[in-house]
């Protein structure tokens, strides 16, 4: 072999591999939630909700590694999202998305919304569906919850309080995770809106859409 070869065989030998290509993609993640009368369809509440990046990249893990937690089991709510004084101003206070033991202001109900769990009461009107597109970057997590008119059982008969403390008068809400029992998941959204009255003559519906989004061209809702 010609010392040029050689020299040419051990300059082979010294390369490395290529390295593969760095992936500069992501994911993005928004909510929105719809609060209507499911038998008029008037909106109550429209409106974007705040994501709580810590716990929901935790679930995302736990869920897509099989580790049978993370998933999202329930929707709570509660009455502590606002301040309103004598004249009717009402103050928002900020969505609590921050601090893995976030949590509501003040929970004062929560419904199982997990089509698979066998603590759903009525799996075909709370439920968990996801959609998907076929070539779509993103793809769709909608919660569907009812209030029926006899939930909660110790609601008022009418909804014509002037008390917005009451504790179904709802003004916050959320998605948690399942983590081994009921109602002790972690924060995965919050939304804080005018205050809301569940009472016995009238049905409340939540439709609750959480878009998953890959890559760097995101499609919003």
């Amino acid at each position: 072999m010609q010392e040029n070869e050689k020299e040419n065989m051990q300059e082979l030998k010294n390369q490395k591999p290529a390295s593969p290509l760095k992936e500069n993609g992501g994911v993005a993640m928004e909510g929105h939630i719809r609060i209507f009368d499911p038998e008029t369809g008037e909106d109550i509440v429209n409106k974007r909700n705040a994501i709580h990046y810590e716990n929901m990249s935790e679930s995302l893990a736990n869920s897509v590694g099989n580790k049978t937690t993370g998933f999202i089991h329930e929707i709570a709510f509660g009455n502590g999202g606002t301040n309103v004084d004598p004249t009717g101003v009402i103050t928002y206070l900020p969505a609590n998305s921050t601090g893995q033991g976030a949590s509501l202001y003040n929970q004062t109900y929560y419904k199982v919304i997990d089509d698979n769990s066998s603590l759903n009461t009525d799996p075909d009107r709370n439920k968990i569906t996801v959609s998907h597109v076929s070539g779509n970057i993103y793809s769709d997590i909608v919660v569907s919850c009812l209030l029926d008119y006899g939930e909660p059982n110790d609601q008022q008969a009418f909804d014509n309080t002037s008390n917005f403390n009451d504790t179904y008068t709802f003004d916050e809400l959320g998605l948690k995770s399942w983590i081994g029992s009921v109602n002790t998941g972690k924060l995965l959204t919050h939304v804080v809106f005018h205050p809301v009255q569940k009472s016995l003559n009238r049905l409340i519906q939540i439709d609750y859409t959480i878009r998953i989004q890959t890559l760097t061209n995101l499609t919003s809702l």
